[in-house]
C-alpha cells in the first residue's frame, strides 16, 4: 500500500537560530533526532521569516501573508478579524486545525464587537484563536510585576505545575524559569547572571517535555475518536528566554563550546542610525559585556539539546503508533536570536542570526522518496508553509489570498517553473524606545529587507539611507555598503524590486486572478446590459429580444 501524508504536525520553536542544529553545521551542539528527521526529509537552508519580531512573524506563518498585508506588525497588534487563516483554508478542504502551545496572537476585540461575533460560539472562538481549535494554548510568558501579570489569560502550565505539587503562586516564574542560589533564595532566570544554574523543577515537568506530552495526548485523542485528517500546530515556548534550563541540561555545555562572536569594531564606526539605536538598547549593551555570552549561551544550547531529546521521544512514539507513515512533520522557528552577534541581543534586525530560521520538512509520501536527506538552497519564506499545507490538503492554492508558494514540488524532486528572486522581511518598530529616540512618526518607523543569495538590502523609512551587505564576499554581514556610492546601482536595483513588491494587489483577496480573467471574455449583453452599442440591429436577435419586445 502506498504511503501518503494525511496529517500534518507543524512544530515551531521560539527563538531558535538556524545554525544551532547539528545538521546545519554547529560544531559542538549535537541534535541527533532533528538530524535524523532531516535525513528522512528535506532541509531548506535559506528560509527567512517575514518579520524578526515574534507576533508579526507568527501572524505571517498563520495567514500565509506578508506583514504588509495582514497588518499585525508587532507583538500584541491584533490580527484583523477578517484575515483568513491557515485553519480556515484547511477546514474548507476537510482538515481540522488544532493548536498546542503558543501563538502570540492578539484578538481584534473591536472588530469582533463591530460584527457581533460572540466569543462563546465556535466561529468566535476560532477567530479569537487565530483560526485554530485549541487543545491547549499557553504563550509561556507569565512574568509578574507590581502591575500584575504580563499575560492576563489563564496559564494551563501554571495549573499543571500546581497539580504536580509546586507550591509557588507562579511556578512558571519561580520554578520553571528560576534556579536556587547558594543561600536557598530564588535565582530568577530573568537575570542572565543565573543562566548557569539548574532550573528549580523536575526536568520532566519543564515546558518542553510538558508540551511534548500534550501533543502525544492530542494524537491519542484523535485516534480514539477516529478523527482526521488533522493539522496539529505544536508550538514550543523554548529556547526563548528566560535563559535557564533544568538539570542535566544546565551544565551539559561550557564556555569553551560557545562559538566565537560574529561582530567587528568596524560595525561601531559610521553606524546606520537605526542599527545604532538597537545596539544601544539594554539587551544589546548587556550581550556586549565580557562574560555574558559565555554565561548565557551554554544554557541556550542546553534548551536546544532538551528540545532535541524531546523530538526523539516524540518521533519514537510516532513510529510506534504508525503516524510516521501518515504524517508530514515540519520543524521550524519563528525567528532567531543574536546572542551578542553584531553587538545585538534578541532579534530586532535582519542579520541572518535573527531572520534566517531552520526548516526541515519530512513527507512520508512515496513521491518524496527521491529527495530524502537532501538540502534545498532555494529562497524560501515562512509564508510558503501555509501554501504547502493547503496544497497537501487538496485543491488549488488560492494565490490571491496566500502570498507564499507550495514547497511540495521541491519535496517531490521537481523544480518550479519560476521561483522568487528575493525574500522579504519587515519590521515595524514604531512602538519601541528606539523609534522614540530617533524622533520618528509611527508611520515612518519601518524597515524592509530584501535578500537573495548575493545581497541583503534593508530600506529604512524616515529619510535614512539603506543598508547593504555583499553576502558572497561578506557572509557574516559585517561591512555595510549602503552608503558607498560604488554600490548605488545595486541599491537602485533593490529599490525597484521593493517598489514592485509593494505594488502587488495584496488586498484584492475576494476575487481570484482566474475569476478576473474570466470576466474579460464574458459579455454583459448576455444579461441585458448594452454599453456603447449604437444600433440594436448589429447584435444577434436572441440577445436583444427581451430588450425590444415584451409580453
Amino acid at each position: 500500500m502506498s504511503r501518503k501524508a494525511k496529517n500534518i504536525l507543524f512544530i515551531m520553536f521560539d527563538q531558535l537560530r538556524y545554525d544551532y542544529l547539528g545538521c546545519a553545521g554547529h560544531p559542538t551542539l549535537e541534535t541527533p533526532h532533528l538530524d535524523a528527521l532531516a535525513a528522512k526529509g528535506v532541509r531548506f537552508s535559506h528560509c527567512y521569516v517575514q518579520s524578526p519580531i515574534c507576533g508579526a512573524s507568527r501572524m505571517s506563518f498563520y495567514t500565509g501573508r506578508y506583514v504588509h498585508s495582514h497588518g499585525a506588525a508587532w507583538n500584541n497588534f491584533p490580527l484583523k478579524v477578517g484575515e483568513v487563516t491557515l485553519g480556515d483554508h484547511l477546514r474548507a478542504r476537510g482538515m481540522d486545525s488544532w493548536l498546542i502551545g503558543k501563538t502570540h496572537m492578539s484578538v481584534d476585540h473591536e472588530g469582533m464587537d463591530r460584527l457581533g461575533i460572540s466569543r462563546d460560539g465556535i466561529i468566535g472562538a476560532r477567530v479569537a484563536e487565530c483560526g485554530f481549535d485549541v487543545f491547549l494554548r499557553d504563550d509561556g510568558l507569565w512574568g509578574e510585576g507590581p502591575k500584575g501579570f504580563y499575560d492576563k489569560k489563564r496559564s494551563p502550565y501554571n495549573e499543571y505545575l500546581k497539580g504536580q505539587g509546586y507550591e509557588a503562586e507562579n511556578p512558571w516564574q519561580h520554578n520553571a524559569n528560576a534556579g536556587v542560589d547558594e543561600d536557598g533564595n530564588v535565582a530568577s532566570g530573568w537575570f542572565m547572571r543565573h543562566a548557569d544554574k539548574a532550573a528549580n523543577i523536575r526536568e520532566e515537568d519543564s515546558e518542553t517535555p510538558w508540551l511534548t506530552s500534550q501533543a502525544m495526548e492530542f494524537i491519542k485523542t484523535q485516534d480514539a475518536k477516529g478523527a482526521g485528517p488533522w493539522m496539529c500546530h505544536l508550538s514550543y515556548i523554548k529556547p526563548h528566554w528566560p535563559y535557564i534550563v533544568p538539570a542535566p541540561y544546565h551544565d551539559m555545555y561550557g564556555a569553551n563550546q560557545v562559538l566565537p562572536v560574529v561582530r567587528s569594531e568596524a560595525e561601531l564606526q559610521d553606524t546606520h542610525p537605526v542599527y545604532e539605536q538597537f545596539m544601544q538598547n539594554e539587551i544589546g549593551q548587556t550581550f556586549s559585556k565580557p562574560g555574558v555570552r559565555e554565561k548565557v549561551i551554554p544554557a541556550y544550547m542546553g534548551l536546544i539539546k532538551q528540545a532535541d531529546d524531546q523530538m526523539g521521544r516524540l518521533f519514537k512514539w510516532l513510529e510506534e503508533t504508525g503516524h510516521m507513515n501518515d504524517t508530514m512533520i515540519v520543524v521550524t522557528s519563528d525567528h532567531g536570536d543574536y546572542l551578542g552577534d553584531h553587538w545585538l541581543g534578541e532579534k530586532d534586525l535582519f542579520h541572518d542570526p535573527s531572520v534566517r530560521v531552520p526548516l526541515i520538512v519530512y513527507d512520508p509520501s512515496e513521491q518524496a522518496e527521491a529527495t530524502r536527506g537532501t538540502v534545498c538552497d532555494a529562497l524560501v519564506e515562512s509564508i510558503d508553509l501555509a501554501a504547502t499545507f493547503v496544497d497537501l490538503a487538496g485543491g488549488d492554492v488560492p494565490d490571491h489570498v496566500l502570498e507564499g508558494r507550495s514547497l511540495l514540488p521541491y519535496l517531490y524532486g521537481q523544480t518550479p517553473d519560476k521561483w522568487r528572486e528575493f525574500a522579504v522581511s519587515e519590521y515595524d518598530y514604531s512602538a519601541t524606545p528606539e523609534a522614540a529616540a530617533l524622533d520618528l512618526d509611527p508611520k515612518q518607523a519601518r524597515l524592509f529587507m530584501l535578500a537573495n543569495k548575493e545581497w541583503k538590502f534593508v530600506f529604512a523609512d524616515g529619510d535614512f539611507r539603506p543598508l547593504l551587505f555583499d553576502l558572497k564576499n561578506d557572509p557574516d554581514e559585517l561591512n555595510d555598503l549602503g552608503a558607498d556610492p560604488d554600490y548605488a546601482e545595486v541599491v537602485g536595483m533593490f529599490m525597484d524590486r521593493l517598489s514592485e513588491w509593494a505594488r502587488r494587489p495584496s488586498q484584492r483577496t475576494t476575487v481570484s486572478s482566474e475569476y478576473l480573467e474570466g470576466k474579460r471574455t464574458g459579455s454583459s449583453s448576455s444579461v441585458g446590459i448594452f454599453i456603447g452599442v449604437y444600433d440594436e440591429r448589429d447584435l444577434p436577435s436572441e440577445v436583444v429580444e427581451k430588450t425590444i419586445t415584451y409580453k
